[in-house]
């Protein structure tokens, strides 16, 4: 299993106004009422006013990693059994206000390390204007690569969002060219992508342990991706989709729905266990309230 430690950093209703209609007979020898005011229109709601806290009672659980003596995993099975699935396209409302449509696609992505840009060049030069839409930019002298003002490489944003995003209307499809570019040929989106777009909203995390007995194990984390993941910044976000109930009504608990992106991240024989302990809280509720739910669902 791969140990690299980066991890890529509502409408208003409007009332209907009938304005023909005929007004209030008058009260017999009493003088008309005064017109009132207009109702003023009830603002916007803001989007993130539907997310739950950050801060609440979760289930984690510690097991060792079967293919690593000196590692252990400790997972969030309250996220990893949540209801949690993907809804952009379909009532995602974008971590930038200026750009709903782009999903968490605004800020392009930084890259890992070499290997995971390397990686996503070789999936880049099959892509084809057809599958897209910004393929004569990503292949202009700017080219699909910058930096930002840390020096760190990333994909390029044109146009307010990430390179490969292919805007709503594009014949091709709409969303990531990169993922588009995987499901036309049968692979996973984790094979063609860059390793933070992929690994979203799932964290993972390392830290070296010294035990009572001092030896030493590291303990990988699989969490979830709040907005505390994205740093300080992360609390400026117009939405973000794991905290919102709106993006908690799957059918499946994210620990199958991700079973690709978790054994890529864990491997086989821990995503396994995990599994199985998952499985083992849920069957645990049918005779009783699920213990540390995630309040989205």
């Amino acid at each position: 299993m791969s140990k690299r430690k980066k991890q890529g950093k509502a409408q208003a209703g409007s009332g209907a106004v009938r304005e023909n209609a005929a007004p209030e007979p008058a009260v017999p020898e009493a003088a008309p009422p005064e017109a009132a005011p207009p109702a003023a229109s009830a603002p916007a709601a803001p989007a993130r006013a539907e997310e739950v806290g950050l801060d609440f009672a979760r289930a984690w659980v510690d097991f060792p990693d079967p293919a690593d003596d000196e590692q252990v995993f400790r997972c969030d099975l309250t996220w990893l059994t949540s209801r949690w699935s993907c809804i952009f396209g379909s009532g995602c409302r974008g971590i930038d206000a200026a750009g709903p449509d782009d999903g968490c696609c605004t800020l392009g992505a930084h890259f890992s390390d070499k290997d995971d840009e390397k990686r996503v060049a070789r999936h880049v030069r099959r892509l084809t204007p057809e599958l897209w839409q910004y393929h004569d930019e990503g292949r202009s002298r700017g080219g699909w690569i910058e930096t930002d003002e840390d020096g760190e490489r990333k994909t390029r944003r044109v146009d307010g969002a990430c390179v490969f995003h292919n805007r709503p209307g594009f014949p091709g499809g709409t969303g990531c060219a990169l993922h588009l570019l995987a499901l036309r040929e049968g692979r996973e989106p984790l094979e063609t992508k860059p390793d933070v777009c992929w690994q979203l909203p799932v964290r993972r995390s390392y830290e070296w342990v010294t035990r009572p007995d001092d030896t030493q194990v590291l303990v990988v984390s699989i969490g979830e991706y709040d907005r505390r993941g994205w740093g300080p910044g992360g609390h400026d976000l117009h939405w973000w989709c794991t905290s919102a109930p709106s993006a908690h009504g799957g059918g499946r608990p994210v620990y199958v729905s991700y079973r690709p992106e978790l054994v890529e991240l864990m491997g086989q024989k821990a995503y396994d266990r995990l599994a199985e302990l998952c499985e083992e809280r849920l069957r645990g509720a049918e005779h009783g309230a699920l213990p540390a739910p995630h309040p989205a669902d």
